[in-house]
């Protein structure tokens, strides 16, 4: 079972899309993330990436990494996934935690996103394990308009996998965690 973490929907249970199609990111990487975004100082004013962001929550599943964004002060989030189930799961946890104002749940390939009407400020990116499909996601949905001119993109891999960070984009934090790893890109100018 899937708990939201901390932050105003805390220990609150999440619904988790049937079948072997989504793979959640663990309760103690997706604790360390955020304890990492709360913390960091990457943006000039030295605020955190989190509060008031717009969040977009690619290859979404269950929708834990946006729904404890928003737990924790985000703004408002997309999620983002082409999977009937998870799009279903994300809805009855949007309604359950009573976000579904703050929220966007938009059914679509990651690699080939509709256009973005508004840019996030807060990317999350859990593609499927060793699938290489992490660069392109994020090259897609730049060009596509979703992230803001400096984005703070996180992507959850396995342990030994690496990603080539798109043209625009600058690795600035890696972290292990158990089997997965989460690597952090800015958006540069």
């Amino acid at each position: 079972m899937i708990k939201i973490i901390a932050g105003k929907h805390r220990g609150r249970a999440l619904v988790t899309p049937e079948g072997s199609s989504t793979r959640p990111t663990a309760s103690r990487a997706r604790e360390a993330l955020f304890n990492v975004l709360m913390h960091a100082k990457w943006a000039e004013d030295g605020t955190s990436p989190l509060i008031e962001a717009r969040v977009l929550d690619g290859y979404a599943g269950s929708g834990a990494l946006g729904l404890e964004a928003l737990s924790r002060g985000a703004a408002h989030a997309t999620f983002l996934d082409n999977d009937a189930a998870a799009i279903k799961a994300i809805g009855e946890n949007l309604r359950k935690l009573g976000e579904t104002g703050a929220a966007k749940v938009v059914r679509a390939d990651v690699t080939r996103p509709p256009p973005g009407r508004e840019p996030c400020d807060l990317v999350f990116l859990d593609p499927p394990y060793r699938s290489g499909q992490g660069t392109a996601a994020i090259a897609a949905l730049a060009d596509a308009g979703w992230l803001a001119a400096d984005a703070i993109v996180t992507v959850e891999l396995a342990h030994n996998e690496d990603i080539a960070p798109p043209s625009r984009f600058a690795a600035i934090d890696e972290r292990r965690y158990g089997a997965a790893k989460i690597v952090i890109l800015k958006r540069t100018p």
